[in-house]
């Protein structure tokens, strides 16, 4: 099963495609340093750089490209952005909807912020939705809202013969399918019609719950972790108190969410050292500004590092003390492997992971889209 990569960063959402067994025909991606990462983990025939307007998918239309994966920049919607949207030059969207209309995929992924469900973009992102829906639709005018009109009345029962996708969208937190990170994102996910696949996201396999259980109930995480209950004696109770309460002697069905403390099980501390090990100094903590609890799952890794507002790039100890997290640990914590290279300086690496997808949600998903393809193409 091949697939194109498109606004690939760091590669989380192809590494993920990659275990999920999907051959890369093309990487696109026009960040210098993420090129080089890209090179240094998929080699140099694969890796275009550059604009995504200048590349030709024309080129791919006779290599059997099944899926069409990517996560379009996310800055016009995010939370911590400006939020022009529409109006920012920075919306590849676009250019996502070209690439299905040249080489009419199979199946397609894209990953983006939950700021695109705010109500403002809610008319915006029914537009995404229905030009991905309906790709070869020539939208002539200059402003999308014409557009959408025209798109709105194929919706609702015009006559339309040319190809179709059905589409589905889901909000998900990366921390409910055993990612050691609270990340939300919105997940879009097309099918070509004609290939008749009824899907589903997949279900989760983690929550807090269960790991409140093993901290509070069982004791297991501290068991596991050879620590005492590093947490106040009066939260104890309460939790224990609530979750008895909730799930009566039987813990939750689902996994515990993993934490930081496992992320890191086995890591030394960061040194001095050159290399994606090495500890960087000057972390402060101040109101709003306090860092990820080991013994929690990481607030969402940004693309940032020491003016993150949140501190989301930071580890907070249970004695109160602070550091940054290394490049080895920021990549356990978007679940990549060890031995995948983050090309570039700290500043530079922790940009491009906290700009990718976390691998681990990339393979669940990609390998659920890969298999529903797969069946329905036998």
């Amino acid at each position: 099963m091949n697939s194109i990569e498109i606004f690939s960063g760091a590669g989380g959402l192809a590494k993920g495609l990659e275990m999920a067994g999907v051959e890369h025909k093309a990487l696109v991606e026009w960040n210098i340093d993420a090129c080089n990462t890209l090179r240094k983990n998929y080699g140099d025939a694969f890796v275009f750089q550059g604009d995504i307007r200048n590349f030709d998918f024309a080129d791919y239309k006779n290599q059997n490209v099944d899926i069409i994966a990517g996560g379009p920049p996310c800055q016009p919607f995010s939370l911590g952005g400006k939020s022009k949207g529409y109006d920012d030059c920075r919306d590849m969207f676009p250019s996502a909807v070209a690439s299905i209309r040249t080489l009419m995929p199979k199946a397609f992924i894209f990953e983006n912020v939950k700021g695109l469900l705010r109500d403002s973009f809610k008319e915006y992102f029914n537009y995404i939705i229905l030009q991905l829906s309906y790709p070869e639709i020539e939208l002539k005018s200059i402003d999308w809202r014409d557009n959408l009109a025209i798109l709105k009345n194929i919706d609702t029962g015009h006559t339309y013969y040319k190809t179709k996708y059905n589409v589905s969208y889901q909000l998900v937190n990366a921390a409910d399918y055993g990612v050691p990170q609270k990340r939300e994102r919105v997940i879009i996910v097309g099918f070509r019609d004609d290939l008749q696949i009824d899907w589903e996201f997949p279900a989760p396999t983690h929550c807090e719950d269960s790991l409140l259980w093993d901290k509070y109930v069982s004791g297991e995480y501290w068991t596991k972790h050879n620590i005492q209950n590093q947490d106040e004696e009066t939260l104890c109770k309460i939790a224990r108190t609530k979750l008895l309460e909730k799930y009566g002697m039987w813990k939750p069905e689902l996994k515990p969410w993993q934490t930081i403390r496992d992320a890191f099980d086995k890591l030394s501390e960061p040194d001095g050292q050159e290399g994606e090990h090495c500890l960087h100094l000057g972390a402060k903590t101040y109101p709003g500004h306090t860092g990820s609890n080991i013994d929690e799952p990481s607030k969402t890794i940004k693309a940032g590092s020491h003016g993150v507002p949140g501190g989301e790039n930071m580890v907070r100890f249970n004695d109160g003390s602070t550091r940054y997290f290394s490049v080895l640990e920021a990549k356990r914590i978007q679940t990549f492997p060890d031995d995948y290279v983050i090309t570039g300086a700290w500043t530079e690496a922790m940009r491009q992971l906290g700009n990718a997808v976390p691998v681990k949600l990339a393979h669940i998903v990609g390998r659920s889209v890969a298999n529903a393809v797969r069946k329905a193409s036998k």
